[in-house]
């Protein structure tokens, strides 16, 4: 049975999922970088991307996402293990959008270390693995 620390500790880790996705879709990269440790990484191993450091995140998010003309992210919660002040789990993620002029549509999974912190539960790491991709051109359009 669990505890109400240990559900407290799954909501709040399911919040900054959540926070994450949110920062991404509104480009809130200052917001973004601030939901990582300062010694953090994030890696899209299909991609070659691994990054290290908040600042590192920001800069590189920031660039990576002017690449795309509109892009959507929903996450949807998957598992979640808590030992302590540490964590690991698993979010579950459809993509789409336009990058560089061409279609983009992919299932992924977000492979997930989490740390509590004086700030709260934030990433110590995140690997995208990509497990679905499709670029087939979008039929719809994207509304400014």
């Amino acid at each position: 049975m669990s505890t109400l620390q240990e559900i407290a500790d799954r909501v709040e880790i399911a919040a900054l999922q959540a926070e994450y996705t949110d920062a991404v879709m509104m480009r809130d990269f200052d917001r973004l970088a601030g939901l990582f440790t300062f010694d953090a990484v994030i890696s899209i191993p299909d991609a070659g991307i691994e990054l290290a450091g908040r600042e590192r995140i920001r800069s590189a998010s920031q660039q990576l996402q002017a690449r795309w003309a509109f892009f959507v992210q929903n996450t949807h919660a998957g598992y979640v293990r808590v030992d302590e002040d540490s964590a690991s789990g698993r979010a579950y993620v459809v993509e789409f959008g336009d990058i560089d002029g061409g279609s983009e549509l992919n299932y992924s999974i977000y492979h997930d270390r989490y740390r509590r912190t004086s700030e709260g539960w934030r990433f110590v790491e995140r690997v995208y693995e990509v497990r679905y991709r499709d670029t087939t051109a979008l039929t719809g359009v994207a509304v400014p």
